[in-house]
């Protein structure tokens, strides 16, 4: 294998840690909105207040709280992996296929950036992070239908095998896909326009910052990096600000995905449980859990991407100077 595959190969493989780790870390950390949401969303009668009530009077409130962490971090924490490794791949190699702009010889100082990752067009970005999630979406499928009734009051699972099993003996291998077409409906829109509002929203903030000095940096791409707590700033703020509007829009397919995939036999595909939960609940019904899945959302995508793009941050500024060290020695 050549030096060039294995280092692709290793930073293919830091992106994934890098993404598992953010997300397994996001997914216990704000697992009790997962399931407020998933409480208020499974009924129309269930109010949020009513919901908070309810887990209240348990014997054991916390562990009450945190009922489905173990299935979420899993779904969450390889989702974000694939998510991440993926969107990485996708953005790199349209980077490449894409024209460079043309070259200054004099201008304007670059602007300061709070990210390492690929430059790209807003139709890139929107249609990067598409793809990208739309993929690890169905991969993680089985574990996203277990993670909802795990949250929910709809069963009594003991275990992720048992509730495998119990699915597969009930509904088949179909049973582990419940919900998809609003799922697809419901994330990819969210992940395109999340990718492309929240890079419009780094480039508007890191404008607020200095560049870092060209003659400090470690390689050509780092030469404008900012310092790491600005960036960190730039990419939280950007983060809570592309999730919550980006829940807001996508609202409607969750709550008829969450309908699926609790009660496959009273909402038999997304059309009919959409139609279904108007004509019964009303339109009002679409936007059940909106408060919680946008605070939730907004959160996690904020923590998840600002703790990926710190690492890459800094792993791409030790790439760097080993590039250095090695044209060094090759100079010699």
């Amino acid at each position: 294998m050549s030096n060039g595959s294995k280092t692709a190969l290793s930073k293919s493989t830091f992106h994934f840690v890098a993404g598992l780790g953010s997300g397994v870390f996001t997914a216990a950390l704000l697992q009790p909105f997962d399931l407020l949401k998933t409480r208020v969303q499974q009924s129309g009668t269930n109010s949020l207040s009513a919901t908070i009530a309810d887990i209240w009077a348990a014997p054991r409130v916390l562990p009450a709280l945190w009922r489905g962490t173990v299935p979420s971090a899993l779904r969450t924490g390889f989702g974000s992996a694939i998510y991440f490794t993926s969107l990485n791949a996708i953005r790199q190699t349209a980077a490449r296929l894409s024209p460079a702009p043309a070259s200054r010889s004099a201008g304007p100082r670059p602007a300061s950036s709070s990210s390492s990752l690929p430059k790209l067009s807003n139709t890139s970005n929107l249609v990067a992070g598409a793809v990208a999630r739309s993929f690890a979406g169905f991969i993680l499928m089985p574990l996203t239908v277990i993670k909802v009734r795990y949250e929910s009051t709809l069963y009594s699972y003991t275990s992720l095998a048992s509730a495998a099993k119990d699915i597969l003996a009930k509904e088949g291998v179909r049973g582990f896909f419940s919900g998809y077409g609003a799922t697809a409906l419901r994330d990819a829109p969210y992940a395109g326009l999340y990718v492309l509002f929240y890079e419009q929203s780094k480039k508007r903030l890191s404008a607020l910052f200095p560049a870092a000095d060209a003659a400090d940096a470690p390689s050509p791409q780092t030469a404008a990096a900012m310092a790491t707590p600005h960036a960190a700033t730039v990419n939280f703020t950007s983060g809570i600000l592309a999730g919550g509007l980006c829940s807001a829009v996508s609202n409607p397919f969750d709550a008829v995905k969450t309908r699926l995939q609790l009660q496959p036999a009273r909402y038999r595909n997304m059309w009919h449980g959409a139609g279904r939960l108007v004509r019964e609940e009303g339109l009002r019904a679409l936007w059940d859990g909106l408060a919680l899945r946008m605070a939730r959302k907004a959160l996690s995508s904020a923590l998840a991407w600002t703790a990926y793009e710190e690492l890459v941050r800094r792993a791409e500024v030790e790439w760097g100077r080993r590039r250095g060290r090695e044209e060094a020695r090759n100079q010699l």
